[in-house]
């Protein structure tokens, strides 16, 4: 929002999940400045923005309705291409930091650990492997909405199960979009068979794999998951033992991959994602770090000072300029509303 702000020749519409991201998270999004920007809350969870999205996109009369007027969509987030490039980069970074350091030779094989809900940041590290990069197995981390892991483990995707609401919001996911396109590249560029899949997906909420293409996937992929209670151990513990203090949802990725070594013994250097700041999540971090008593009557900002505190952190500049924002957006929707603030905001009929 921020790196498309009055950018000439673009709109921004962000539909965000009501109680679905932190209060920092939230903040970020409706004190945003600029004259090109609209913000609306769905009133429900993360599966239900993402799919009034995407309904948004498959809509090709609606998609005619937005040409006539010069309009054409685009997504940031993983629906886009976009969002996963600069993801494979990072796990190329990752990679040649390792051999400046010396703690891994050119062509040794590395692991890699990825706390995820819709598939993306692990998609973009199997792309990664794709193209050369020498990982041996991809860890993938869930929270309760443990959706993905029984996935891996089964071959059976099961959305027909009890949603979560998480210490780790951007992973209470239930319906992974980016699973979709692992499956195309597992199934050797099949798009009957995947796209069979999703129809099974759309009309009963489940699918079953091949069993050559769950071998396949199991040759590569571990998978497990742990709940807040764990979450909260995971980054007192390494906070403790590292003087490092980690988000909710790295905490996920730290302690499956904690159970992912006491499972298998398996030494292989290891890369795992951090995938956001601590401060973005400072209310839970806090307690995992003392306890409930240190959030209790504390506005956000006096929050993000007690972390910097006990972290030894410096607060991001963007999350402490907030204090000084007003709130721009306060606009909530249903998920069937999605198509009618989009028309408003850009004017068309």
């Amino acid at each position: 929002m921020e790196g498309f702000k009055d950018v000439s020749g673009t709109r921004i519409i962000v539909f965000y999940p009501d109680n679905g991201v932190s209060e920092i998270q939230k903040l970020q999004m409706v004190t945003q400045e600029g004259n090109n920007v609209n913000v609306a809350a769905v009133k429900g969870n993360f599966d239900d923005a993402q799919n009034g999205v995407k309904k948004i996109f498959t809509d090709n009369e609606y998609k005619s309705l937005l040409e006539r007027n010069s309009f054409k969509l685009s997504s940031a987030n993983s629906i886009n291409w976009g969002r996963l490039v600069p993801q494979i980069v990072y796990y190329f970074s990752a990679y040649a930091e390792l051999l400046k350091n010396n703690d891994i030779t050119a062509g040794e094989k590395i692991n890699v650990v990825v706390p995820t809900g819709n598939f993306g940041n692990i998609l973009a590290a199997y792309y990664a492997k794709k193209m050369g990069l020498p990982i041996s197995k991809f860890i993938c981390a869930s929270n309760e909405n443990n959706v993905l892991t029984d996935f891996i483990r089964t071959g059976v995707y099961n959305k027909n199960r009890g949603f979560h609401t998480t210490i780790s919001p951007s992973m209470d996911i239930l319906i992974s979009s980016n699973l979709e396109r692992f499956l195309y590249d597992l199934t050797d560029h099949d798009d009957t068979v995947v796209s069979n899949l999703m129809k099974e997906l759309n009309t009963t909420g489940v699918y079953e794999i091949s069993s050559d293409v769950k071998q396949k996937m199991q040759n590569m992929f571990y998978a497990n998951y742990c709940d807040d209670t764990e979450t909260m151990d995971t980054i007192k513990k390494c906070a403790e033992e590292y003087d490092y203090v980690i988000d909710t949802h790295t905490a996920v990725a730290k302690s499956v991959y904690d159970k992912y070594i006491a499972e298998t013994g398996d030494k292989t250097k290891t890369v795992i994602a951090s995938t956001a700041s601590p401060f973005k999540f400072n209310q839970s971090v806090l307690i995992a770090l003392k306890d409930h008593n240190a959030v209790v009557g504390k506005d956000e900002f006096t929050l993000l000072e007690e972390l910097a505190e006990e972290s030894k952190m410096q607060i991001p500049k963007s999350l402490y300029d907030l204090k000084d924002k007003s709130v721009v957006f306060d606009l909530v929707c249903n998920k069937d509303e999605m198509h009618q603030i989009v028309s408003d905001f850009l004017m068309v009929e």
